[in-house]
């Protein structure tokens, strides 16, 4: 199974990257997550638990969470070590687009389960939970961003 979820955002790179990588901040931001507790590590590099929502249907993983900030602009890399879609590697990248910035989210997902696992990953897995979640973060964070979230300010202040 591979998705990729991309917007194009009109806003600071800087920012956008900080209200990507500040994963323990998403369930403040992110209505749809219900949790994210660090597991270990800190900063660039951390293990965390993720909870969210499918709709009413709530999903739970735990992944490896990497920064990479040497080349142009910064890569968060994701491995999921636990739970359904254990195994899952996920890149965020970031890309110029003129005023914009394109953000993109790849999923690639191998499930190890003899026979059922390709048709389960790619017709259920996929579309309908880890596309429309990713999706959902990406749409929230861009009306955070271009100011157009009516809970936060631009820089993700909530709005009082």
């Amino acid at each position: 199974m591979k998705t990729a979820n991309v917007v194009a955002m009109k806003g600071d790179l800087d920012h956008i990257v900080a209200l990507a990588v500040d994963t323990e901040r998403w369930p403040e931001i992110l209505p749809h997550y219900r949790w994210v507790k660090r597991l270990a590590g800190e900063g660039d590099h951390k293990t965390v638990e993720m909870a969210a929502r499918r709709g009413r249907i709530p999903v739970r993983w735990r992944a490896t969470q990497d920064v990479e900030r040497d080349g142009a602009t910064p890569v968060i890399r994701f491995v999921h070590v636990w739970g359904v879609t254990k195994g899952m590697d996920v890149a965020w990248t970031f890309q110029h687009d003129g005023d914009f910035v394109r953000v993109t989210i790849d999923h690639d997902f191998n499930p190890p389960w003899p026979i059922v696992g390709r048709p389960i990953a790619d017709g259920i897995i996929g579309p309908h939970f880890v596309g429309a979640i990713a999706g959902r973060t990406l749409e929230t964070i861009r009306g955070i961003v271009e100011g157009r979230n009516p809970r936060f300010n631009p820089d993700g202040s909530p709005r009082r």
